[in-house]
């Protein structure tokens, strides 16, 4: 797809009402007798027709649930799930099962983590697909067949027609997840969530995947949240970066912006921390020093302020008893933060190194 048909596209969408709109959702885990574990902590954004935003941070900061929230795929039992998400101006939180039945296939879809678990592996790819095609669209054997191989042969599946008879373990992980993308695109979704979609793949796998994710949304309209800790994957495809954090957004901002200037410690950290080409060799990397359980509660002060470099006595404190906000931080930018990084570019970051679309 060309880059102008891409901004033609994205320019005849501008200005439509989001697709989601997710406003201070919170997740809660529960235990009897224990005082529960807040995965997710008033988290807020949305996503427009043809956008894709990331959701980043490490593993266990709460993309994942959130996701799963979003989807209604989290358990009945043992979670409480408050705030808003609305798809379509539809709201789903408290919705029943048929509602959310529905929905799932056909006005948004998932893309999971790990595409070999994902899949039914006692079961044919074709039947897979066409269940969907059947379940959501009404088509009959024939009709569902011959879509879910024109299916697979969009995600660019060789011999599609004989992948269909075959089972999970007789793809490799990169058809695998072709397969998954192509269930989840078979009803045209309004919206489809990826998470961690290049995990396990090896480099040349991942940029087919990521080259197929953005014709098809690009192509589409489609909205597209893309969860992942892979800041590679943000710079080539993200048009807005929400970084998370102990289960909150700490840092907002258009790719660009926040690649070249990153305000939050943490996102600093995370850059600080990816081997680059352009570095001498030997040249050490810079980890963010502990681990995301050395978290503390937002209620005590900033989460972060364990790990920090750049904490103070104040990060360690709360003022009038509420925790530290999300405020403007220039245009289109957000930061969670009392003492943020300097705001000079950040030499050899993608954007002043040529990544781009």
């Amino acid at each position: 797809m060309s880059t102008a048909f891409s901004a033609g596209i994205r320019t005849a969408l501008a200005g439509q009402a989001p697709v989601l709109e997710v406003e201070e959702l919170s997740v809660r885990f529960t235990r009897r007798g224990e005082a529960g574990t807040q995965a997710v902590d008033g988290v807020s954004f949305s996503v427009a027709p043809g956008e894709t935003i990331g959701l980043v941070g490490e593993s266990g900061c709460g993309k994942s649930v959130t996701s799963l929230a979003v989807m209604g795929l989290l358990p009945g039992r043992g979670v409480q799930v408050g705030g808003s998400v609305r798809l379509d101006g539809q709201e789903l939180v408290g919705a029943g099962d048929r509602t959310l039945r529905k929905l799932r296939g056909a006005d948004m879809a998932m893309v999971f983590q790990d595409p070999l678990s994902s899949l039914n592996p006692t079961v044919t790819i074709g039947v897979q697909v066409t269940e969907v095609l059947r379940q959501h669209r009404g088509m009959n054997g024939k009709e569902a067949t011959e879509e879910a191989a024109d299916l697979l042969d969009r995600v660019g599946i060789p011999d599609p027609r004989r992948r269909l008879g075959e089972y999970p373990h007789q793809l490799s992980g990169g058809m695998r997840q072709r397969a998954l993308i192509a269930m989840s695109l078979a009803c045209s979704p309004r919206l489809l969530i990826a998470d961690e979609p290049t995990t396990a793949l090896d480099v040349t796998i991942q940029a087919q995947i990521l080259e197929l994710l953005r014709e098809l949304v690009q192509g589409s309209g489609t909205a597209l949240v893309m969860i992942t800790h892979d800041l590679g994957v943000v710079a080539g495809l993200c048009d807005r970066v929400h970084v998370m954090y102990a289960g909150k957004i700490i840092e907002t901002a258009e790719r660009r912006d926040l690649f070249a200037r990153p305000r939050h410690p943490y996102t600093g950290g995370l850059l600080a921390s990816v081997p680059r080409l352009d570095t001498p060799r030997g040249t050490a990397l810079t980890p963010i020093r502990g681990s995301a359980r050395d978290a503390i509660p937002w209620a005590q002060g900033c989460a972060f302020a364990p790990r920090c470099d750049s904490g103070q006595d104040d990060c360690l404190t709360e003022v009038a008893g509420t925790t530290v906000p999300l405020e403007d931080d220039g245009p289109g930018r957000e930061l969670r933060c009392r003492h943020p990084l300097a705001t000079a570019p950040v030499a050899g970051s993608p954007t002043t190194s040529g990544a781009d679309r």
